[in-house]
């Protein structure tokens, strides 16, 4: 990885790729003074929705407890949208504005241990999503009978985009109240349990239990159907809800079959869905979809693969649908274990991307599992290192999928115990429930399971775009190996086949040799391990 440039001067920072952050980059991937001395309670975000106009107006009460003392406390919120007023025990204060960031002005001492609130009352149109779920913001669209379907979607580009809130990762409100007044005639559904519905406004109030990523939060308006079922989990029962246009129910009840064989699969390998209190749902969208938590929104167009075609070129891809499948896996990476910065999001795409062959292999057989990951190798590009640059809200290349898929497929060949890997799987979401974590967290619990040291391992694929070459030679009944472009300290053990019997290797940087039994000349390499092969 290219080095970030020690110079830091009027705000703007340099990376020697060719890429700059500025002031607001800072404000919004950093934890800074004015976010680290409170820590999120409680949220109550009260909007009206108008889609006519394109208009949302509300506020949000902020609930906190008091880590140290300070009198200025940050809230982000993205133009065109305003904060008008905000409050604090009835009296209004003084906000500074920095674009973006905002800085209230505390008069009430703020007391280690007490928990206070703020009422950050807002308006305005917020941005339109032109290509979402990628771009971010409000998609204000209509539906085949002319009815207003409208949904948010923010990742990214932050839920600051159309909400007042602490706009980092690394800190997540504990419950949540969503209150959001949509048209007559039409339903919202947002996350958690719907508590109720006022029925004269048509405001509808979800309350989420658990701890929620503020970009997982969202608003989904259209004209909905809802139908349901139990599934029997490893928790208990657990509600599946589905809210689908109307004119898609008929299709939706079929498809959507999906859903319960994709939880059958994940809680078998990753543990129990994180968010029983709070039921899941698949809402229909007029977008391809996003993994918000216990919402999670759906557009693929009730078909198989991704929007009908099959990313790994196997035929594997059109055994399911790709939304449901990848989205939902979300629950367990991005919503229960969730970056602290997102220069780490391979934690999110990596893991959830890999999620999809273990649904193949719990349904389909390793054989298919295997197949589809070597598929999706062919979308790898190597352009840039998946670890972002921490502090300034940047992710890494976008081959945190495809290539953090078979980052996790070759580990899973390592550990060769698909019982163990089920348990490393399963404990990193058991360890690290409903919290904010680093990659070097995931890294070490990883190593420590496997009792390896991984960093060398994890160093060459997330932070190089270097892929290992495997080069041998072969004279007589001996095979001489190692490594080349790699890492200092890299080794990898890898499985080879001599006349079609298995044999393991454990090559490093310098020469090595091992006689063979059998024929050397017929060497190959396993393909379930991510590595180049120069013979």
């Amino acid at each position: 990885m290219n080095k970030l440039l020690v110079a830091f001067t009027l705000g703007i920072f340099t990376f020697s790729q060719a890429q700059t952050f500025t002031e607001q980059d800072t404000l919004r991937g950093s934890i800074t003074p004015e976010r680290e001395w409170w820590d999120l309670n409680y949220y109550h975000l009260d909007i009206d929705v108008n889609p006519t106009d394109k208009f949302i107006n509300g506020s949000n009460t902020i609930s906190y407890e008091v880590l140290k003392p300070h009198q200025v406390l940050q809230v982000d919120l993205q133009p065109p949208l305003r904060i008008e007023k905000v409050t604090q025990d009835g009296v209004e204060l003084e906000v500074t504005h920095n674009i973006n960031a905002h800085f209230i002005q505390l008069t009430k001492p703020q007391q280690v241990g007490d928990f206070n609130e703020v009422i950050v009352t807002y308006s305005g149109h917020p941005k339109e999503a032109v290509r979402a779920p990628w771009d971010g913001g409000f998609s204000w669209k209509k539906d085949a009978n002319g009815k207003d379907f409208v949904a948010t979607s923010c990742q990214g580009l932050g839920a600051s985009v159309w909400w007042p809130n602490k706009d980092h990762m690394y800190d997540e409100v504990d419950s949540m109240l969503i209150s959001v007044k949509a048209p007559k005639g039409l339903m919202n559904i947002s996350n958690g349990r719907l508590r109720s519905i006022d029925k004269e406004t048509n405001t509808s109030n979800w309350f989420v239990s658990n701890p929620i990523n503020n970009y997982g939060v969202n608003v989904n308006i259209g004209d909905y159907i809802h139908f349901d079922e139990i599934y029997q989990g490893e928790k208990g029962v657990l509600d599946m809800d589905y809210y689908v246009l109307k004119d898609n129910l008929e299709k939706a009840e079929v498809h959507f079959k999906d859903a319960p064989k994709m939880m059958q699969a994940f809680e078998y390998w990753f543990g129990p869905y994180p968010f029983y209190e709070d039921s899941f749902k698949l809402v229909e969208v007029p977008y391809l979809g996003m993994e918000h938590q216990s919402s999670v929104t759906y557009g693929n167009q009730y078909k198989k693969g991704y929007l009908g075609r099959d990313l790994s070129g196997t035929g594997w891809g059109l055994k399911f649908d790709f939304i449901i499948i990848h989205e939902a896996g979300h629950e367990w990476f991005a919503n229960n274990i969730t970056y602290k910065d997102a220069a780490d999001m391979w934690v999110h795409e990596g893991f959830t991307c890999y999620s999809e062959s273990l649904f193949l292999d719990y349904h389909y057989g390793t054989e298919a599992a295997n197949a589809y990951v070597q598929g999706i190798r062919n979308n790898i590009r190597n352009d840039k290192p998946i670890i972002g640059i921490y502090n300034v809200n940047h992710e890494g290349s976008g081959d945190m999928y495809y290539k953090g898929s078979n980052i996790l497929h070759t580990l899973r060949q390592v550990v060769n115990d698909d019982r163990k890997w089920r348990t490393i799987l399963r404990g990193l979401n058991s360890e690290f429930y409903h919290k904010t974590v680093t990659t070097d967290e995931i890294e070490k619990v990883i190593g420590i399971k496997m009792k390896r040291d991984l960093k060398p391992f994890f160093d060459q694929y997330l932070r190089t775009t270097k892929i290992p070459v495997f080069e041998y030679k072969v004279k007589g009944k001996k095979v001489s190996y190692r490594f080349i472009n790699t890492v200092d300290n890299f080794s990898l053990p890898i499985k080879v086949y001599i006349d079609d019997t298995p044999v393991w290797l454990e090559p490093s940087m310098e020469w090595q040799s091992k006689k063979m039994k059998g024929n050397p000349k017929t060497l190959r390499v396993d393909p379930n391990f991510y590595i180049e092969i120069n013979p």
